[in-house]
């Protein structure tokens, strides 16, 4: 399906051969994700214009029935199902997305996959590597177009960094070291949910943050080659929230502490907490070169700290700059406002559903801006790391893909 759109100037009506797809959406999810998600695919089509294809909300699945129907006439999905197998099979479903829990990632993707179906799929890509191996395994041989949602790469702050260690701005890599801090489960008697069983979740502060700077280390600094970490389960027990009355057994880490030997000589450290009081959505990095640094963080998205004393300042004034990332110049910002008019998180999920839109359509690679499915088995190689060298109390462990 496409449509020939028109431009209007000065008021007048103009023709043009421009003539935009519709690509049809089946979304898997439709709590936190599946809303982020969602207001993307919405707001895309607008903001880049001519859309490379125009998103058409097919139908949203969940084990719900009330929840889904309401989400269904939130979001403007055309009809919904209960079942995931439904939604693979529909045929007007040519873009499968995945915001369900980590232990419904790997069978519907495979099946999406095996339908033709191109996916995009939540972080962590899968509870393990080997549930991660498989996802993979199932799109290269569908030959399908497959995007693990790291939407922190879409970062225009996150983009330039990345932009000026390419350049060599920074000269040699020293240091890569990196927090993601929250502090919603500090209280004892917070229920138990989904992201605190292992059976569902895989791992805890690990998998749930862990696997976004995980994904920036290899993105902005390169592979590690060994890693060793500790894990620490805090409160071992919760309410249950099926059972009133009982506490059940809490199985994942709380947070965790790790150690990485990158490839190229650059060491690092990472760590990521739930009970880190104050911090809300912090996630920090810093990054230190032979010849300057950067440094972000996520709570003040639109700046970047930057550090280079050979191009700026002067022997009696140097410093950090913080530089606002918001003109016209800057990655994404040719589609935004007038400089200064910042961007908030929700925008990260519409630079990156065109991103995987327009791989789609013009045939082009999701990698290595837009992370993959190799990209989401690597992290989970990566987590599966620590999680052994966190039980071997810190004990160095390779990593192999």
């Amino acid at each position: 399906m496409t449509e020939r759109v028109g431009f209007v100037t000065m008021g007048i009506a103009e023709s043009s051969d421009v003539e935009i797809p519709a690509l049809g959406v089946g979304m898997l999810g439709y709590a936190f994700m599946g809303k982020a998600h969602s207001n993307a695919f919405i707001k895309m089509p607008y903001i880049f214009w001519p859309p490379p294809a125009r998103p058409r909300l097919v139908a949203i699945a969940g084990r719900d029935q009330k929840a889904v129907g309401e989400a269904a006439r939130r979001f403007g999905y055309a009809r919904t199902y209960r079942r995931w197998q439904d939604l693979v099979a529909d045929p007007d479903v040519q873009v499968f997305d995945n915001g369900a829990p980590n232990d419904l990632h790997a069978a519907p993707c495979i099946a999406a996959a095996q339908a033709g179906k191109h996916i995009i799929c939540e972080k962590p890509l899968a509870r393990d590597a080997a549930e991660a191996k498989s996802m993979l395994d199932a799109v290269e041989k569908a030959n399908v177009k497959h995007s693990c949602a790291f939407n922190y790469r879409f970062v225009p702050a996150i983009r330039l960094a990345r932009d000026l260690i390419e350049a060599g701005k920074l000269g040699r890599i020293f240091h890569f070291r990196a927090t993601y801090l929250q502090e919603w489960i500090t209280d004892p008697e917070f229920p138990v949910v989904w992201r605190l069983k292992r059976n569902r979740a895989g791992s805890g502060a690990l998998g749930d943050l862990g696997a976004h700077i995980i994904d920036l280390a290899r993105y902005l600094i390169g592979e590690p080659r060994e890693v060793n970490a500790l894990t620490r389960t805090f409160i071992s027990t919760r309410p249950s929230a099926s059972r009133p009355g009982t506490r059940e057994r809490v199985d994942v880490d709380d947070a965790f502490i790790s150690m990485f030997d990158f490839a190229n000589g650059a060491v690092g450290t990472l760590e990521a907490s739930r009970f880190a009081r104050g911090r809300k959505n912090a996630n920090r990095f810093e990054i230190n070169g032979e010849k300057g640094s950067i440094a972000f963080n996520l709570e003040r998205l639109n700046e970047l700290e930057v550090y280079l004393p050979d191009e700026h300042g002067t022997r009696e004034a140097t410093g950090f700059t913080n530089v606002l990332v918001s003109e016209s110049y800057h990655p994404f910002w040719g589609v935004w406002w007038p400089h200064g008019h910042v961007i908030g998180w929700e925008h990260l999920f519409v630079h990156e559903i065109h991103h995987f839109f327009d791989a789609i359509v013009n045939d082009r690679a999701v990698a290595p801006h837009g992370a993959t499915f190799v990209d989401g088995y690597r992290a989970a190689v990566i987590c599966d790391a620590i999680l052994a060298s966190a039980k071997g109390r810190g004990t160095p462990v390779k990593v192999t893909y």
